[in-house]
């Protein structure tokens, strides 16, 4: 599962091998569906960029959540951005500040600097909202 992520790393880099999206696809595909929380994030990157595949917001939602359940911190930076930019989802400021809460309990520091650039467009009730969330939130196994 980890050799089938790092190999799919490698052809979207192209790291070692020539470029290759598509077979990038190929390997994150194999390795998310055995629950490999970094594959599901760089899938749903995949999707997000619309790289050999159809560009997909909701798809990439997909993903992303997935591996923000299993408390990767990228995957959860990713959720929040596409929340705070009504992207695939609609638009919640409680949701992407939830998830960048989490991201930077979760050892990411830019969901801490974009918690605190989003709070600038909240309201109290809605930071106490997010913040009860992100509390309450406890991760998944696959």
């Amino acid at each position: 599962m980890e050799a089938q992520s790092n190999l799919g790393l490698m052809y979207a880099k192209g790291d070692g091998v020539p470029q290759d999206y598509a077979k990038a696809r190929q390997w994150y595909e194999q390795a998310a569906a055995q629950g490999n929380a970094a594959a599901q994030n760089n899938l749903g990157t995949l999707y997000f960029k619309g790289e050999a595949v159809p560009q997909d917001y909701v798809l990439a939602r997909h993903w992303y959540e997935k591996s923000a359940a299993q408390g990767n911190a990228d995957a959860q930076l990713n959720l929040g951005a596409l929340y705070e930019n009504g992207q695939g989802v609609p638009q919640n400021f409680v949701q992407a500040y939830k998830w960048y809460i989490l991201a930077g309990a979760s050892g990411d520091n830019r969901g801490i600097a974009f918690r605190d650039d989003l709070a600038k467009r909240m309201t109290p009730a809605q930071i106490d909202e997010a913040q009860k969330l992100a509390r309450e939130w406890k991760p998944k196994t696959p």
